[in-house]
């Protein structure tokens, strides 16, 4: 059986370990407390995308779990954090090329706040992904003037529309 791309193991791709692997993936739309960004991997250089490209926090779906237990999971085992409040935003199905080899992952976005607050500084921060470093930095939602692709390419609507949900059930509670 082909593996994919072994840069990408256990970064949010779904890739094949054994005879079967979920295509699943699930992230998280983590706005700032201003709604003004929200988080994203940095992933580095590709042959796609030279100036590499950026992608909602989270990761693939283990087999025998659900996308909101593997969301909660991915959260907690990245970030040390509890997910409040979940709510599905979304789900895309992405199919990609990267470093030439095709990809295909059905992912499930969801949006929520962590417990405790932001555990991101507002400069961003380096993590760990399966002891990988894994750099996350904040994305403005009106991102328009950003150079760097966001996949999946739906979620920076998703992100937008989470944002403004969120405004204006404050305004009408």
């Amino acid at each position: 059986m082909k593996r994919q791309n072994p840069r990408l193991e256990g970064r949010g791709f779904a890739v094949f370990r054994g005879r079967f692997k979920s295509p699943a993936t699930s992230m998280l739309v983590l706005l700032s407390d201003d709604r003004q960004s929200h988080a994203v991997i940095k992933f580095p250089s590709t042959l796609e995308n030279p100036s590499g490209f950026h992608r909602l926090i989270g990761g693939s779906v283990e087999l025998g779990e659900t996308s909101l237990q593997a969301f909660k999971r991915e959260i907690r085992e990245e970030f040390g954090a509890t997910v409040v409040h979940p709510e599905l935003l979304g789900v895309v199905e992405n199919i990609f090329t990267l470093d030439k080899e095709p990809g295909h992952e059905i992912v499930f976005i969801f949006g929520s706040r962590l417990a405790g607050g932001e555990v991101i500084p507002p400069e961003g921060g380096m993590f760990s992904d399966n002891d990988e470093p894994m750099w996350v930095e904040w994305r403005l939602i009106d991102d328009a003037e950003t150079a760097i692709p966001l996949f999946p390419e739906s979620s920076a609507a998703l992100a937008a529309e989470y944002a403004l949900s969120l405004s204006q059930a404050e305004k009408h509670p």
